[in-house]
C-alpha cells in the first residue's frame, strides 16, 4: 500500500523542451540543454557525495557560465539569468493533470520533491491545475543532500510523518528512482519513450507508461 506518493519535478511532471530555446536566445546550439542538465546534477551529486552543499541555480549557473565561455560568449548574470528563468514558464505534461487528479481522488496523499527550488514551479503547477492536489512540495534545501542521498527521501518522510516503507517515488530517472527504493521507498517507473530500465540499479517496484497509466495500476492493485 502506498499512503503517499512523492513526485520528481524536472522532466517527471515538466516538459523541459521549452528551455531550449533560452539556450539558443543566448547563442548556445539546441542541444546543450541536454548536456546542461546532465552536468548539472553531476556537480550537484558530486558535491553531495563529498559531505557539501550548493543549491541547483548555483550548480546550474556555473555550468551554464562554462558553457557561455567555452563557446565564447561572455557569461554574464543576465545572461544566465535569461536562461535559467525559463525554468518558471515550463508546462506539465499532458498525462500530469488527469493522472494526478484520479490518484488524489482515491484517496493518495501526493507531494513533490525536487532537487531544483520547489518555489520555482509554484507558477508552473498553478497553470497546470495541480496546485490543490499537492499536500507539500518540498525541496533539499533543508537536508542539503540532493537526490538520490537517503537523507533527502527520509526528509520528506518526516515531513509527512510516515514511515518511508508507506512512500512511493515516481519519475523519469532511474538514479531517483533506485535511490528511493535504497532508502526504504518503493519505486515506480514513469517510462513516457519506452526506455530500458538499466539494470545496474533495483528493479522499480511499478512501471507506468506516463501517470494516468500509473492511476491504472493503483486502483487495479487496490481492488
Amino acid at each position: 500500500m502506498i499512503d503517499v506518493l512523492v513526485l520528481d519535478v524536472n522532466e517527471t511532471l515538466t516538459d523541459l523542451e521549452s528551455l531550449r530555446d533560452g539556450f539558443v536566445a543566448a547563442g548556445l546550439p539546441a542541444h546543450s540543454l541536454d548536456t546542461w542538465f546532465a552536468a548539472t546534477l553531476r556537480d550537484g551529486f558530486a558535491l553531495t557525495a563529498a559531505g557539501a552543499y550548493a543549491d541547483f541555480r548555483v550548480v546550474g549557473g556555473d555550468v551554464l557560465a562554462s558553457q557561455l565561455a567555452a563557446a565564447g560568449i561572455d557569461p554574464t548574470e543576465e545572461t544566465i539569468n535569461g536562461v535559467l528563468s525559463g525554468f518558471t514558464r515550463l508546462t506539465l505534461h499532458p498525462d500530469v493533470e488527469p493522472g494526478l487528479r484520479r490518484l488524489h481522488e482515491s484517496g493518495v496523499r501526493i507531494i513533490t520533491l525536487t532537487n531544483g527550488s520547489a518555489a520555482m514551479s509554484e507558477r508552473v503547477f498553478t497553470e497546470g491545475g495541480i496546485m490543490p492536489l499537492l499536500e507539500h512540495r518540498l525541496d533539499v534545501a533543508a537536508p542539503q543532500r540532493w537526490k538520490p542521498h537517503p537523507d533527502a527521501y527520509r526528509y520528506a518522510a518526516d515531513v509527512c510523518g510516515v514511515p518511508v516503507g508507506r512512500m512511493a517515488l515516481a519519475a523519469v530517472h532511474p538514479w531517483d528512482i533506485d535511490g528511493a527504493q535504497r532508502a526504504g521507498l518503493q519505486g515506480i517507473y514513469i517510462d513516457r519513450r519506452s526506455t530500458p530500465y538499466p539494470k545496474a540499479f533495483l528493479t522499480p517496484d511499478i512501471v507506468a507508461e506516463d501517470f494516468l497509466a500509473l492511476a491504472d495500476s493503483l486502483q487495479a492493485k487496490a481492488k
